[in-house]
């Protein structure tokens, strides 16, 4: 069975809030890579809720972290809301987890 990510994005007048529910792998990275890069540069915070992700793999994590990266260069913050105990680990076996805001933003 493929691992599934599904991506909801919720536009608000001063900030955008991309929620993702599944695994986010290597097979789902695109589909959440496709979402963000079409706001990068609104000029909006970018909020990504992660309290859906019951996985994430080191594919995922890249991915939020060149996501974070083009964010920051087009003058926008990106801000992790959310973080389940499984990506929290990961952000801090890997000591990236203050590479990212974060916070509550997604309510």
């Amino acid at each position: 069975m493929r691992p599934t990510l599904d991506v909801h994005v919720r536009a608000h007048p001063k900030r955008t809030i991309i929620s993702v529910a599944g695994e986010l792998d290597i097979d789902t990275c695109p589909h959440l890579a496709e979402a963000a890069h079409a706001l990068i540069g609104a000029g909006h915070c970018l909020i990504v809720d992660l309290s859906g992700l019951t996985f994430i793999d080191p594919s995922g994590l890249n991915l939020l972290l060149a996501l974070n990266h083009r964010a920051r260069t087009a003058g926008q913050s990106l801000e992790l809301a959310g973080v389940p105990a499984q990506a929290g680990h990961v952000l801090d076996l890997t000591r990236t987890r203050h590479l990212f805001t974060s916070g509550d933003g997604a309510s």
